[in-house]
């Protein structure tokens, strides 16, 4: 059985608390026509990043494709979700702040409380604020994007270095993903449980309608991993035998230098340290696509040419062939030396694997309990999404030659399989793994990289969700069937992960 959080951390309380109370008033018209625009203390010339650019961006109208939509995009996922008030509030507060020094724990605490609300909204099992679903991650996104717009461009008395301005910026983001919230508890009777989640991505492009100065509709995907997230951070599950696991949970950026920048190692790498809260499994999880959940076998050391959030990519294609990883750093992760570092071809290895209970979560028959949402197109009608052993991959035998080989792949959707998987060869390099070699991948690799490190035998892998992007319209924002995927995927996910707990000592 699972249980949702019914308290939440002591230093993020008061400001939850207060978080409520704006976001239950509805913002100011100024406010929610451009949140912070006119605000004394921010100054406009300075530019927003790629992502808080997005803000702006309008949908076409969905009952009349020819006109634009009467609010931009943005403004619609964040008052939909119930945050209308919130960037007004932190503008107002950061204005009457006088210290960079303050102005980092006001970015701290409003980050924290912002994403326990976000926890509190996705767990409740009531009425929510707002006209979205309560399991809808996208709230939480745009909202943060936004109150970020309005830190890049506070403007105090003296002003800010580039460094203040972006490790300010960074406080708040971290806070604002559940990276210092995470809480687990010691003792020898309870199992201690992180699990990740991401961001929405791939928000360029898509249909486009006739109306003026509107986007493609890629605009509006969600991610069921970070919905799932939210629906198990601070929960605690009851195992067979009687334990309790406690689960804490946080979100991934979808770009690379905040990987880069030590966010996935500071969250979880202090949990993998010895200590009476040493974590017993830590799980990665992402959004793919299909009907089938997989399970990644291995992963890649590799970079790969797709771009972030923030439009870039740190080892994209020269000539339409994949750059060598050999004697080219952006091409391979590197860790901060905080966390081992190491920059050679070989350290940190270019492959990682999984140590999850593959067996047993494919035969705890996760599916079973969720309903299948309209247009899955798993063979099983039985379940909601099949589960599968991915270990497909690809390497470059010669780590000086662009010439790659994959190997087990498809990878057969019955367990076991009638034959072994081929491992990784001694000495490639890798191109990508079973996930890839974007930044669900990454999350992988570092994840069980650090256990590695640690010298842990615990429970570490990567679990790649079914695509959730199947809506209704070309351009409403949320409906039925969408929903439903999210519902659906975020749920068999749970599953998944306590099925994870079932098998840890």
């Amino acid at each position: 059985m699972s249980t949702p959080r019914t308290a939440h951390r002591v230093r993020a309380g008061a400001a939850a608390l207060a978080l409520c109370v704006t976001t239950g008033l509805a913002a100011p018209a100024a406010a929610q026509a451009e949140p912070g625009s006119g605000a004394a203390c921010l100054d406009p010339s300075i530019p927003l990043s790629v992502e808080e650019s997005r803000l702006t961006a309008r949908l076409p109208d969905a009952a009349d494709p020819a006109v634009p939509a009467d609010r931009t995009y943005a403004r619609t996922i964040i008052e939909g979700g119930g945050f209308g008030g919130y960037t007004a509030a932190l503008t107002a507060a950061l204005c009457r702040t006088n210290s960079l020094d303050r102005a980092t724990a006001l970015a701290e605490r409003k980050g924290e409380a912002l994403w326990d609300a976000a926890v509190r909204r996705a767990q409740s099992n009531g009425t929510v604020r707002g006209d979205l679903p309560a399991s809808d991650d996208r709230p939480l996104y745009w909202t943060r994007v936004e109150a970020m717009s309005v830190l890049r461009q506070w403007a105090p008395e003296g002003g800010l270095t580039d460094a203040e301005r972006a490790g300010l910026i960074e406080t708040f983001d971290r806070a604002a993903r559940g990276m210092f919230d995470i809480d687990l508890p010691p003792g020898d009777d309870v199992l201690r449980v992180i699990v990740s989640g991401f961001d929405v991505f791939t928000l360029d492009g898509g249909t486009t309608g006739p109306a003026p100065g509107t986007v493609g509709n890629n605009i509006r995907y969600g991610n069921p991993s970070g919905a799932a997230a939210l629906s198990l951070d601070g929960t605690t599950y009851r195992t067979d035998d009687g334990k309790v696991a406690h689960v804490e949970a946080y979100t991934l950026p979808v770009s690379y230098p905040e990987f880069e920048r030590g966010y996935l190692e500071d969250t979880v790498g202090p949990f993998m340290e010895p200590g009476p809260r040493q974590v017993d499994a830590s799980l990665t999880v992402s959004q793919a696509g299909g009907s089938q959940f997989n399970l990644e076998q291995w992963n890649a050391r590799y970079h790969g040419t797709f771009p972030g959030n923030d439009n870039g990519a740190p080892c994209r294609a020269v000539g339409g062939v994949p750059q060598l990883a050999i004697d080219n750093p952006g091409c391979n992760i590197q860790v901060v030396d905080r966390w081992g570092g190491g920059g050679g071809l070989t350290d940190p290895p270019q492959w990682t694997t999984a140590s999850l209970p593959i067996a047993e979560m494919i035969a705890a028959d996760t599916g079973a309990d969720v309903p299948r949402p309209p247009g899955d197109t798993w063979p099983d009608p039985s379940v909601a999404f099949g589960v599968v052993w991915n270990t497909s991959y690809t390497q470059f035998p010669d780590c000086s030659s662009p010439v790659r080989e994959t190997f087990n792949s498809p990878p057969p959707v019955t367990y076991p399989p009638a034959t072994p998987p081929v491992p990784p060869a001694e000495g490639s390099c890798s191109y990508n793994g079973g996930g890839g070699n974007y930044l669900s991948n990454e999350s992988a690799y570092r994840n069980t990289l650090l256990r590695d490190r640690a010298g842990l035998d615990i429970p570490a892998g990567h679990i790649h969700t079914p695509g959730m992007q199947h809506f209704e319209t070309d351009f409403g924002v949320s409906d039925a069937t969408f929903d439903a995927w999210r519902t659906s995927i975020a749920a068999q996910t749970r599953n998944l992960v306590h099925a994870v707990i079932d098998t840890t000592d």
